[in-house]
């Protein structure tokens, strides 16, 4: 799988550890996140990554910044992304079972390396289950679709 990967500067450090760890699984990774600790803005990375996921440069993406909170927000203005922010692996898996998420947001000041490596294997793990969560997930597209300048 590819997977995008994008970090502001509180989330440097994970992310060169979640990337490796992606890596070793098997997964191509396409960094556009921050490449060191010098004070930046998780709206950059949080766009960059949803605008590849929606073009198809990559297959999902993955998001860090101090909570996950503002970086995931700033995914989310992004027409079809459908981003999440957990905390812990139960909601990660959910979240793509029933929701159907294509980003998966964490915060770096808030889960250690190995908790976000177990909310990534439960995020990527499951399988949309389509069936009765369809039209929810239908009817936040139409509330994009209604949006759209």
């Amino acid at each position: 799988m590819k997977i995008g990967i994008g970090n502001d500067h509180i989330a440097y450090g994970l992310k060169l550890e979640i990337a490796q760890y992606l890596k070793d699984l098997g997964h191509e990774v396409v960094d556009f996140g921050h490449h060191n600790e010098d004070r930046t803005d998780y709206t950059i990375y949080g766009e960059k990554v949803a605008n590849a996921v929606v073009s198809k440069e990559v297959d999902c993406g993955i998001v860090i910044c101090g909570t996950g909170v503002g970086i995931s927000i700033a995914a989310n203005k992004v027409n079809g992304i459908r981003a999440v922010v957990c905390s812990e692996p139960y909601s990660a898996m959910l979240s793509k079972q029933h929701n159907n998420t294509n980003i998966l947001a964490f915060g770096a000041r808030v889960v250690g390396s190995e908790l976000a490596k177990m909310i990534i294997d439960s995020w990527l793990g499951a399988k949309y289950e389509s069936g009765r969560h369809a039209r929810r997930v239908n009817m936040i597209s139409e509330i994009e679709e209604r949006q759209k300048h």
